[in-house]
């Protein structure tokens, strides 16, 4: 009835499958839960013992292939229908979280998506732009994600049909962090199928630096711009696509990026400060995002 799918790459699941495999014991129904490793080096005998539960897996892939396939290959190997794609570094917040899908199942929904929360507790500075733009971007309520469902969603915590998942696969030329998640929805909603938004949250436990989180940043927009050219996202699916192609037809594009030239250093002190400014990553995703396309 329901596979659960979790992609790894040097994370320690143990405890995420432990409180999964106890939830949807408990539901009584046929289930699997599968854990693919990208070849990652650490974990890997922490992970192990999750072999020890019932219809549970960890296997571990001999080469790295990254996000899309990975998922694409958890997808194929389901035995079940229903599909719960998990990331790795999640943890559910209710101990009804198994249970609320399973009742979903019941109204027959293509796509559902549970949503994310972060910890309110602020985390250390180092820590505070990442738990900034998730709080701030991610968490967001059922009214605010049904304003535009297919761009407020993410495959973080999401409920999904095999058939779904198997046809319309994520795109494999996506290897690194970015942007997968708002190809593969803005894909499903081209072919018509609605994303159901309900409250049943993952929090999201791993915290880039704000260095590390800046640099992922900038390999996510070099990927916008390859799929932007493309043309597999376009400017009805891309704020930072829309606001740069008003900026050319504005023709404030020139001073738009002579500014941000100017300004780009003290904009990264800020964001990886105590104090970053949600405003000025947009100003900044925008400026290297207006880098790459002008190359």
């Amino acid at each position: 009835m329901l596979s659960v799918l979790i992609p790894v790459y040097n994370y320690n699941i143990f405890k995420l499958v432990e409180i999964l495999h106890n939830q949807i014991s408990d539901c009584d129904i046929p289930f699997e839960i599968i854990c693919l490793d990208d070849a990652s080096q650490e974990f890997t005998i922490e992970n192990q013992r999750i072999n020890q539960f019932q219809n549970c897996s960890f296997s571990i892939l001999e080469k790295n292939i990254g996000r899309s396939a990975i998922r694409n290959v958890l997808a194929q190997k389901a035995i079940y229908e229903n599909l719960l794609f998990l990331d790795a570094d999640t943890i559910p917040v209710h101990h009804n979280f198994i249970l609320n899908y399973i009742s979903e199942l019941k109204n027959n929904p293509k796509v559902v998506f549970g949503g994310i929360v972060y910890e309110n507790k602020k985390p250390a500075e180092e820590f505070l732009l990442r738990w900034s733009y998730g709080k701030e971007r991610e968490a967001l309520n059922i009214s605010q994600r049904n304003q535009n469902p297919s761009q407020s969603a993410l495959v973080s915590n999401l409920l999904i049909k095999k058939e779904i998942a198997v046809r319309y696969p994520f795109d494999e030329t996506i290897t690194q962090y970015g942007y997968e998640d708002l190809l593969f929805f803005a894909v499903l909603k081209s072919n018509h199928i609605e994303i159901k938004h309900i409250e049943n949250p993952v929090f999201h436990l791993n915290l880039e630096t704000s260095i590390v989180f800046l640099n992922k940043t900038k390999t996510a927009l070099e990927n916008l711009v390859f799929l932007n050219k493309q043309n597999k996202i376009s400017i009805n699916e891309s704020r930072i696509i829309a606001s740069f192609e008003l900026l050319k037809m504005t023709k404030l594009f020139s001073v738009f990026y002579f500014i941000f030239r100017k300004l780009k250093s003290k904009i990264e002190r800020n964001l990886v400060s105590k104090n970053p400014s949600l405003f000025l990553f947009d100003i900044y995703k925008l400026g290297y995002f207006s880098s790459l396309k002008s190359k």
